[in-house]
């Protein structure tokens, strides 16, 4: 298994996962967003990034992730966006491994914590993220 930051030969791979992953959640993004976010995590002044998982060649996995600042902490925050693994290799540990992607790379950077949503019906994903991180008890709004 090979984890590692995206690089611009990567975009057609993460474009998919990331398609897949939006599927997974029943919903999608317009072609001019996948434009713009790959643009974002390509340019070394944007704190957007991608890591991914590749099991002989072939993506399995895909983490999206950006630094912010916070009120709380002078150190910047790291908020895990997106975590998708292929179905057919779910359970091999590919999920874990790119969390901790994030963690070494908020490490790294000084940051003061990474944080993540998921929804309440990915049991699935919550025993994973049970196993590495705390349970909050906040819920999420949101306004358009």
């Amino acid at each position: 298994m090979d984890i590692r930051e995206v690089t611009k030969d990567d975009q057609q791979s993460w474009a998919d996962l990331w398609k897949h992953y939006l599927e997974f959640y029943e919903t999608a993004c317009p072609a001019d967003v996948y434009q713009t976010t790959w643009a974002r995590i390509m340019d070394p002044d944007e704190p957007m990034y991608a890591v991914m998982a590749f099991d002989t060649g072939r993506a399995v996995g895909l983490v999206n992730f950006l630094y912010h600042k916070s009120f709380w902490e002078v150190e910047d925050r790291v908020y895990l966006n997106d975590l998708y693994v292929d179905p057919f290799c779910r359970g091999a540990g590919i999920g874990g491994e790119l969390i901790k992607s994030v963690e070494n790379h908020a490490k790294e950077h000084n940051a003061a914590l990474v944080y993540w949503l998921t929804d309440t019906d990915n049991k699935q994903a919550q025993i994973l993220y049970d196993k590495v991180a705390t349970r909050t008890p906040f819920i999420k709004y949101r306004m358009p």
